[in-house]
């Protein structure tokens, strides 16, 4: 049986989270001491201890759930499961990367911190945001968006998380213009997210600029396992093609249902979501209810996960 490893991005981060298997496993206590010197600041205790409010930062969250995850990924390892191709869903596809072993954990964890200042800084304050559309049709999101757009706005599709679901993003104003008309065209729901900026919108691109920089200066290797790039949902193994989707993620669309789709056609049946939350599993059922879901973030799930696969063998 194949298995997939799907990586979290912003938006699992909570304050306590892998505390156990930190208190558990050896390989956890030494990786938060490797980001903590690779950052120069402790993460450890601002992932345990808080406060919420400045975990919530993106040049926190950013490194703090690459941290998380990749703790989950390497106790995995240590109990015998690895996985057989990988992905992540935006800040995700750092922590795959780091799992196939074309990034160094170091390289990674002080890069992601930079993307995250990047981020924020490329659009200020309170004049970006995103929104949450359930339940309308993708094309009826991209017209409204274009609609919207030209009167002078700037919005667009980022996030094509799961059939009924797709999340926008721009400037304020027209993020919130385009919310109000997709509800009236039908939508479910339109949620306006409690975001800090305006995420894979094209208004990231001098996010997208400073991080091609960053890139440079760092070691990016062929990927010992398949990785799916959440850009054109298409595998990928060479770390030239990795460097450069790695700049476009900043201010592209994240296509996870194409993403999905790819670990599938590889042969993938068993989806692992390696970190905290379970927000990929459910993307995953709502994409496909054939595709079995685990998740790893603490002890109980890890132990679960662990007699499933002790089960199928």
């Amino acid at each position: 049986m194949k298995k997939a490893f799907v990586f979290p991005g912003q938006g699992a981060q909570k304050v306590g989270m892998v505390k156990d298997l930190y208190n558990a496993y050896p390989v956890v206590k030494q990786l938060f001491e490797e980001a903590d010197d690779a950052l120069g600041f402790s993460l450890t205790k601002l992932c345990f201890e808080g406060p919420d409010e400045e975990l919530m930062k993106t040049y926190n969250t950013q490194p703090a759930i690459l941290t998380a995850s990749t703790a989950c990924c390497r106790v995995l390892a240590q109990e015998g499961l690895t996985p057989d191709i990988a992905a992540g869903h935006s800040l995700g596809e750092y922590s795959a990367l780091v799992a196939a072993g074309a990034l160094t954990f170091a390289d990674a964890v002080r890069t992601v911190r930079l993307r995250g200042q990047f981020m924020q800084e490329a659009v200020p304050l309170g004049e970006g945001g995103m929104a949450a559309i359930l339940g309308l049709a993708e094309d009826k999101i991209k017209e409204i968006c274009a609609q919207i757009s030209a009167q002078g706005g700037t919005v667009q599709a980022v996030n094509f998380n799961c059939p009924g679901q797709i999340v926008i993003a721009g400037s304020t104003k027209a993020v919130e213009e385009a919310a109000a008309a997709m509800k009236e065209a039908g939508a479910k729901r339109a949620i306006l997210l409690h975001v800090s900026a305006p995420f894979h919108s094209t208004l990231m691109e001098p996010a997208a600029k400073r991080l091609a920089e960053v890139l440079d200066d760092i070691t990016i290797s062929d990927a010992k396992i398949p990785v799916v790039a959440n850009v054109n949902g298409q595998i990928e193994t060479s770390a030239a093609d990795i460097k450069a989707n790695l700049v476009k993620q900043a201010a592209s669309p994240v296509l996870w249902i194409d993403c999905t789709k790819a670990m599938q056609a590889f042969g993938a049946e068993t989806f692992v979501e390696v970190g905290p939350g379970k927000t990929l599993c459910g993307f995953n059922r709502k994409i496909d209810r054939k595709i079995h879901s685990e998740n790893v973030e603490d002890i109980p799930s890890l132990q679960k996960t662990l007699e499933f696969f002790q089960e199928v063998r």
